[in-house]
């Protein structure tokens, strides 16, 4: 049985699929080439994998429909999208359909590689562990199934909410940077990362405002702080 790492990877242009695939297979990892949307899905499906990385622009289906398809079934696979767009909203579009990362063509092999190690990472420490259910507020909040429930209703979390809120919870009644946050989740605090972390925020208060005695309060830019 292998002990490589299986990763599938949706891009439709050859030359830069077999860079990738030929660099990846040289660190250790299995990566299986789908040229359109439905193929990555249903490879997907067929093969397992640990990961995928996703083009954003595809043909059938791009990479922002996959993943949500993905996301249906499965909320913690690690998905990064490989971009040519470079504006703000893009990228926050990226982590709204569930993606957990980005990368902005063109990019560095390297680049690619520490991202994926990063990602696959964190799985691996979240497994086994922070398990049992978190009271915030009159809140039931479970990070292993990513969901908060109120009054006996369940809604689900994407990742990076989930990510956000543990970590707010952590450091709860405490001020906590913006960079700390990003550093932590992100693995960088550059305006991009900035934008859509505001994005997660804003949706994690929505979620939240059932209790008034819960909030997220913020600090003139500096920070965020988790009341409950």
């Amino acid at each position: 049985m292998s002990d490589k790492i299986k990763i599938v990877l949706a891009e439709d242009e050859p030359s830069l699929a077999l860079i990738i695939k030929e660099s990846l297979e040289t660190r250790n990892f299995e990566v299986i080439v789908t040229e359109d949307g439905d193929q990555a899905y249903n490879t997907y499906i067929s093969e397992k994998p640990e990961l995928l990385v996703l083009d954003v622009m595809m043909p059938k289906k791009d990479g922002f429909t996959v993943a949500e398809e993905i996301r249906k079934q499965d909320k913690r696979i690690p998905i990064i999208f490989l971009t040519a767009k470079s504006q703000t909203q893009d990228v926050v579009d990226g982590f709204k359909h569930g993606g957990n990362d980005y990368l902005k063509k063109p990019f560095s092999m390297e680049e690619l590689i520490v991202r994926i190690h990063a990602l696959l990472n964190r799985v691996e420490n979240n497994q086994g562990s922070d398990d049992g259910l978190t009271h915030i507020g009159g809140y039931i909040f479970d990070y292993a199934k990513q969901s908060l429930t109120y009054d006996g209703n369940t809604e689900v979390l994407t990742y990076r909410e989930a990510e956000v809120l543990k970590h707010l919870y952590s450091t709860k009644n405490e001020m906590v940077t913006r960079s700390h946050i990003l550093k932590e989740i992100w693995g960088d605090d550059d305006f991009f990362n900035g934008r859509s972390l505001d994005v997660f925020i804003t949706k994690l208060r929505k979620k939240l405002d059932k209790d008034k005695n819960v909030q997220i309060i913020n600090s003139r830019g500096y920070g965020y702080k988790l009341i409950c």
